[in-house]
């Protein structure tokens, strides 16, 4: 745990299982305010599943989650997930993020400036009224980002953000989820991308099943933390003063980890 900042999560021991098997096995791992991690693992490792026990959609069987009381929490699933058919424009996704039971069903005033405000800050101004499904990938993805945000949490969880899109998008993502960690909000996201994403990050979780490394990326990218995280040889160089992960000794070629479905 870092130094002087508050816990806003703590996982004990955590196990979830689907049906027999073990997905996350006593897994500990604590995020604390301001930090900016990435969870990378093979398909299967259960990187979706521990960021569902975060939220606590996702209930251990053994083990327990704390999180800090009143904590606000948003979560962007993988967009390969979501109907985009569905018949709604970009502002009402944004609008469906406010608090169920509100007293009255359309949107205050307030809420449309807010809308508006996350829209211009995001890259998506005049796409208000756009069909979800007419929007790029990465617009896909930053406009999620925008409905997480309408929530104001402090702690934002994401799951494979920048999977499926291009270089130019993928640094784009990154470069906005820095700045919003540069002003206070925690963010914890999954990754297959070990060079792209993972390597720049400040902090990174080894996942398969159980934690196998966390820490900074010179520390956790190296050739052993790597092959027992994904049963194969890896090995690590450096260029640019950032460890590279290649498929073997000599070869320039990054390792092609794809994402499943699920983990």
């Amino acid at each position: 745990m870092s130094e002087g900042r508050e816990p806003l999560v703590h996982l004990e021991g955590v196990t979830c299982s689907y049906g027999d098997g073990a997905v996350l096995r006593a897994v500990d791992l604590t995020v604390v305010s301001g930090q900016f991690t990435g969870v990378v693992g093979p398909s299967g490792a259960g990187k979706t599943t521990l960021l569902r026990a975060i939220t606590g959609s996702t209930r251990p069987v053994a083990g327990r989650v704390r999180t800090r009381p009143g904590l606000a929490v948003a979560y962007v699933p993988q967009v390969e997930t979501v109907d985009w058919s569905f018949p709604v424009t970009v502002s009402e996704c944004l609008l469906m993020a406010r608090p169920a039971g509100r007293r009255r069903p359309w949107p205050s005033h307030q809420e449309r400036a807010d809308v508006e405000g996350l829209l211009d800050r995001l890259g998506l101004q005049g796409l208000g009224s756009r069909h979800i499904g007419a929007l790029s990938g990465g617009q896909q993805q930053r406009m999620f980002i925008a409905r997480a945000l309408l929530r104001r949490p402090q702690l934002l969880l994401m799951d494979e953000p920048t999977s499926g899109v291009d270089v130019k998008t993928r640094h784009e993502i990154l470069h906005l989820l820095r700045e919003l960690n540069g002003d206070g909000l925690a963010v914890v996201l999954s990754t297959h991308d070990l060079n792209g994403i993972a390597a720049h990050l400040p902090h990174l979780v080894c996942l398969n099943q159980v934690v196998i490394g966390a820490g900074p990326p010179r520390e956790v990218l190296t050739s052993e933390v790597l092959e027992r995280t994904y049963g194969a040889r890896m090995e690590v160089l450096e260029h640019g003063g950032m460890p590279v992960v290649v498929d073997h000794y000599g070869r320039a070629e990054a390792v092609p980890l794809r994402p499943a479905a699920g983990d």
